[in-house]
């Protein structure tokens, strides 16, 4: 294919409009920057991490540093929906249930609300089932109910914030896969197979894609990428399942389980955390895998009874890092360059972690401060080869 040799001249192009990187694209249009967004797929494609319906909004998190996180996630939510004048968090509260001689207690859970002054209830067993007779958890199990735990939708909210990135004056363009980055002291080429650009800063939300372009640039993430699946199950009583009287719940155990009220249909969605098999980003089969379906399937039986029979799966993309903290901030050695990857959990935090990057283009010296610090590139996990996996979050 003829690459068209004018090159045209932007002040940030963003490359991968999933949720990442479409609330970047609308942060900095909204700043006043010339942008311009690639897509390598069509927008609202499902074969990353940013489609299907819902995702978890939750202050509930293992370390003080990502409470603290959730609390601008729910202000940037606010603002999103300002902005875009439609809603997009349902709240129904959430639950995380902790099974007697769980691999993951509950106690970093509470600390870490309490150092950041968030309100929670701690409940045993039998304060479970008397709430929630739909759960049903074993003798010994202990519990933390949250209050603003959410329901935002994935799909919807990022073909929000791209149409509020193209009213801001940004040019957004799908089905143009880029094909190499060449880093300057002056700027950054992008070539596409149909053009070529040149810009101040570009930023990566490359998701599973992204040693694919950092590679060149000298970077070699160590990320493992799973093919997870969901699946949507019939209850015979869906109003049993309402988000007015049934939370959002996770099972905090190895294996972890999450699930979801209904929301939008009769049915409600679970899934496993870490469940899937180890893909690559353009290698994955995309069907229905069975042994998943099963497990999930007996756990749903024995655990939600009322839940009803599996109608639909559907896969996606984890992306992880060994210690599942984001990636966030400039690539060194070549700094115009700038990745920002969710490691499959920041769907709660897209609006926030758009703005934080829209900031960093724009002050180069934030990236020596925190949160920034904490998801730098160069940080052990990435750089030592045996630095040990932990994917709890």
């Amino acid at each position: 294919m003829n690459v068209n040799t004018g090159t045209e001249t932007f002040d940030v192009i963003v490359v991968g409009l999933g949720g990442l990187g479409s609330a970047t694209a609308w942060r900095l249009a909204a700043a006043g920057q010339r942008v311009l967004g690639l897509e390598q797929f069509e927008f609202g494609h499902d074969r990353g991490a940013s489609h299907d319906t819902s995702r978890i909004l939750r202050h509930s998190y293992h370390r003080p540093d990502y409470v603290r996180l959730t609390k601008d996630a729910y202000e940037d939510w606010a603002h999103l929906e300002q902005e875009a004048g439609r809603q997009f968090v349902t709240r129904t509260g959430g639950i995380d249930l902790c099974p007697p001689d769980s691999s993951l207690p509950l106690d970093d859970y509470w600390r870490s609300l309490s150092a950041e002054g968030i309100s929670y209830e701690l409940l045993d067993a039998d304060e479970v089932r008397g709430r929630w007779s739909q759960i049903a958890v074993p003798d010994g199990t202990t519990a933390l109910y949250q209050e603003r735990t959410s329901i935002v939708p994935a799909a919807r909210s990022t073909a929000a914030m791209q149409q509020l990135a193209v009213a801001a004056g940004a040019r957004l363009r799908d089905n143009a896969p880029v094909t190499g980055i060449r880093h300057g002291a002056n700027g950054v080429e992008v070539v596409t197979e149909q053009a070529r650009y040149s810009a101040g800063k570009v930023v990566l939300c490359t998701d599973a894609w992204a040693n694919t372009l950092l590679r060149p640039l000298g970077w070699d993430i160590p990320l493992t990428t799973l093919e997870e699946q969901v699946t949507y199950f019939e209850p015979a009583d869906p109003s049993r399942f309402a988000p007015e009287v049934f939370p959002i719940w996770i099972w905090l155990d190895d294996p972890c389980f999450y699930g979801f009220p209904t929301y939008g249909e009769a049915t409600v969605k679970a899934g496993q955390d870490c469940g899937g098999p180890e893909v690559g980003p353009d290698r994955r089969s995309g069907v229905t895998d069975p042994a998943l379906l099963d497990r999930l399937s007996r756990f749903m039986g024995e655990r939600f009874p009322q839940s009803g029979r599996a109608i639909r799966s559907k896969r996606c993309l984890y992306t992880l890092t060994p210690d599942r903290d984001f990636v966030l901030g400039p690539v060194p050695g070549a700094e115009r360059v700038l990745v920002g990857l969710g490691a499959a959990h920041a769907f709660k935090f897209a609006p926030t972690l758009g703005r934080m990057l829209s900031a960093l283009v724009q002050d180069a010296s934030l990236a020596t401060t925190e949160p920034y610090t904490t998801f730098r590139l160069d940080r052990p996990a990435l750089t030592d080869r045996d630095h040990p996996v932990n994917w709890m979050t």
